[in-house]
């Protein structure tokens, strides 16, 4: 093999002009004052590539990547949708869509709706384990003891650049790494890439084979980090004060979107980020980006501010369907932005809102009808929230009146939803603060049956080949068969600690982080 030369960083400023005004809703916003200290490009190495593979998208690259970057998966026709993302693709893995085989981002594709491959272990036992340790971080100005993995932490299963045979499992975790295992043996396979501070949410797998992760941390920055250098590289760093006007902090808790070359993210200074990544590859084949912030707007409006009085982030994954990107916020406000003009030199433009009235940091699922599905936590106790509930169905194609329904999910203040719901074929499931796991008819909301676990329950529900997986806060993973009603329980594993981390499931096996301090593998 090959040694890659010697890498040298430098911190080259990124200035992006955005100037003037733009109109959102009923309010005038400014656009983004970019910040030239606050994106940072750190590497020496220049693009000649410049190439993209689209993964949903149907678009061609104007330069094929060098033969060392790893081959996409034959994609099925509904590749062929002219948008961004077609909404039949709900519930598929990425890799349908053309993009990589593996869980690439968290609950797996753009309309977070993909939780793993089969078959799920019928009588799971810890195969190994890994020792991820514990960091500290600050909270309210005083210094905080993280161990283990927490929400979102959903590992992600891939293969490694230019070795379509082997897989890695990588996740973000409070040791402040992205950490880098064999899913057979938990040996580690590469260095881990360390950032400034905890690791809350979970990475992104670049989906069109470049051989580049994206991560989110605590230490003000979202990260941009080469792996095909002998140890994880990081190319670009966006830091939470690269635009102004910002609200609330500089974590970065969103799993981004790549998609036809652009990523997509939200962070807790609650501005949305579109970033053209300008992926490529130097002569030495070498991977490269030259990003450039096309777009950020932010994630409130004058109205949203009045109603909650307070400062308000993003801290939900965003998703997409059709040409529409959706996220939500703390303060409860919905959006969705058109994005139909963007690769021809246009601006997003919003095109939908909804206020539910209180935190949202549950990621929006999106159903193959483009329905949304949206889960809340339960803090203010004001009458919008006490109105809708903690879970709402939206129809988008209807903005003026889009509610089809809404139901209660909280036992009084300081409760409600943390964990992202899970479509399961006519079901939803949803998973509770206060250890309920709900299974709600998606047609009318009404339920159908409950669970009742030990909680908070924060880990996201993962449904595979008809198994519901579930861990609770007494560190107990629990799976439970769906093709009865109520769900009868299958097995547990005690495993200790509390679970929140969302699990990944993929092929005979099951990998979760826990509060504990510890990563495990379960399998037959």
């Amino acid at each position: 093999m090959t040694t890659p030369p010697r890498w040298v960083p430098k911190a080259v400023a990124l200035v992006v002009a955005l100037g003037g005004l733009m109109v959102v809703g009923n309010s005038v916003l400014e656009k983004p004052q970019i910040s030239p200290e606050a994106a940072i490009e750190l590497s020496d190495e220049q693009s000649v590539g410049g190439a993209t593979t689209s993964s949903v998208r149907s678009t061609t690259a104007s330069t094929a990547p060098p033969s060392t970057a790893p081959p996409t998966t034959a994609a099925p026709s509904f590749t062929e949708f002219a948008g961004w993302v077609d909404p039949q693709s709900s519930g598929h893995p990425w890799s349908a869509l053309g993009a990589v085989e593996g869980l690439l981002t968290f609950r797996g594709n753009p309309t977070r709706s993909f939780y793993g491959s089969g078959p799920v272990p019928a009588n799971p036992k810890v195969i190994w384990t890994f020792d991820i340790g514990c960091a500290n971080s600050p909270v309210g100005g005083e210094n905080k003891q993280w161990c283990g993995s927490g929400w979102t932490g959903q590992p992600a299963i891939f293969h490694p650049p230019g070795n379509e045979s082997a897989w890695w499992l990588a996740f973000g975790a409070y040791n402040r790494n992205v950490n880098f295992l064999d899913p057979d043996t938990g040996a580690v396979v590469y260095p881990p890439y360390a950032t400034g501070d905890i690791i809350k949410g979970t990475i992104t797998i670049d989906p069109d084979g470049f051989p580049l992760l994206y991560t989110g941390s605590r230490d003000n920055f979202f990260h941009v980090v080469a792996l095909d250098r002998p140890e994880p590289t990081p190319l670009w760093k966006l830091a939470a004060d690269a635009v102004t006007p910002t609200l609330w902090n500089d974590d970065w808790d969103g799993s981004g979107l790549v998609i036809d070359d652009y990523l997509f993210e939200g962070g807790e200074n609650s501005r949305i980020f579109v970033v053209k990544l300008n992926r490529g590859y130097d002569t030495a084949g070498l991977v490269t980006v030259d990003p450039e912030i096309v777009f950020s707007a932010p994630g409130w409006d004058d109205e949203l501010l009045a109603a909650v009085n307070t400062d308000v982030s993003i801290e939900n994954s965003v998703a997409v369907s059709g040409d529409t990107l959706y996220f939500a916020n703390s303060g409860g406000l919905v959006q969705g932005w058109d994005l139909s003009t963007l690769t021809t030199g246009g601006e997003p433009a919003r095109v939908f809102r909804f206020w539910n009235g209180d935190d949202t940091d549950a990621s929006i699922v999106i159903d193959d009808e483009g329905m949304l599905y949206v889960a809340s936590e339960y803090e203010r106790g004001n009458a919008r929230a006490q109105e809708l509930g903690q879970v709402i169905k939206l129809d988008p194609s209807n903005p003026d009146n889009p509610l089809v329904w809404s139901r209660e999910a909280s036992s009084g203040l300081d409760s409600g939803v943390w964990a992202t719901p899970a479509l399961a074929g006519d079901l939803l499931v949803v998973s509770t603060d206060d250890g309920r796991v709900l299974g709600l008819d998606r047609a009318t909301g009404q339920e159908r049956w409950v669970l009742n676990l030990p909680g908070p329950l924060w880990q996201s529900p993962v449904v595979v080949d008809n198994v519901l997986i579930q861990g609770d806060c007494e560190g107990v993973l629990h799976g439970f068969d769906l093709t009865v009603s109520p769900p009868a329980p299958l097995w547990s594993v005690t495993l200790g600690g509390c679970i929140e981390s969302t699990p990944a499931v993929w092929h005979g096996r099951i990998y979760v982080g826990s509060r504990n301090g510890t990563f495990y593998a379960l399998a037959d």
